[in-house]
């Protein structure tokens, strides 16, 4: 990989692996880039680092050249995967897991990183790291979300905006985002929006997925 990719924001896929039920996730994925999505990150809390690598491995070399492919997380499965000849792009990371400062140093200078965001304070640590450490947030949730229980209060479009605005760095809502959404997050100021189980929950994910890059591109 040379030179770091830029974070093209728009619709961005969270992949959730029971929610991809009997489909999967390789091919949920799959069939979501054949239907517009361009920024997709890969996450399971609860599988071992064995069976992840294994499903970030199988995604990679399935739309590997044709989306930003994000990694949540677990760096030495990202490293690995690299290593492997896969086509990874960077991490996305929470406020609970490895610093962006360090994170950046074991990524290295061509890896994007995304970090979540909540409050005021996440974006004011965020602007204390050196520049380019950080390569966009994720600002969220914007609703209470049934995929991540554990979910800090709920923003809303306002407190999403408010967040957005004092930033220069590209921000994307989640959290309990529909098709709905997707023109009033954009005029609020987000440069992408994340998705789970607008995508992973349907029966039909590529129609999920381009009614989603639709609305986002009225």
């Amino acid at each position: 990989m040379t030179g770091r990719p830029a974070f093209s924001g728009g619709v961005y896929l969270v992949t959730d692996t029971a929610l991809c039920g009997e489909l999967g996730v390789v091919d949920t994925v799959r069939a979501a880039v054949k239907g517009g999505i361009r920024v997709v990150q890969i996450r399971d809390k609860t599988a071992s680092n064995l069976d992840f690598y294994d499903l970030v491995m199988r995604t990679a070399d399935a739309v590997g050249d044709q989306t930003l492919l994000l990694v949540n997380d677990r760096v030495d499965v990202f490293l690995a995967a690299r290593s492997a000849g896969a086509k990874v792009h960077g991490m996305h990371i929470g406020q609970s897991d490895m610093s962006p400062l360090q994170m950046r140093r074991i990524v290295g200078a061509d890896g994007v990183i995304g970090l979540t965001v909540n409050t005021v304070a996440h974006i004011a640590d965020a602007h204390r790291l050196p520049e380019n450490t950080v390569d966009y947030f994720g600002v969220g949730v914007i609703r209470p979300s049934a995929t991540k229980p554990d979910h800090p209060r709920p923003l809303g479009v306002v407190g999403f905006r408010a967040l957005a605005g004092l930033t220069s760095l590209p921000c994307a809502a989640i959290g309990g985002i529909t098709v709905a959404d997707m023109p009033i997050l954009r005029r609020a100021g987000a440069v992408g929006a994340a998705v789970v189980s607008a995508i992973c929950g349907t029966p039909h994910p590529e129609a999920s997925a381009k009614a989603l890059v639709a609305a986002w591109e009225k």
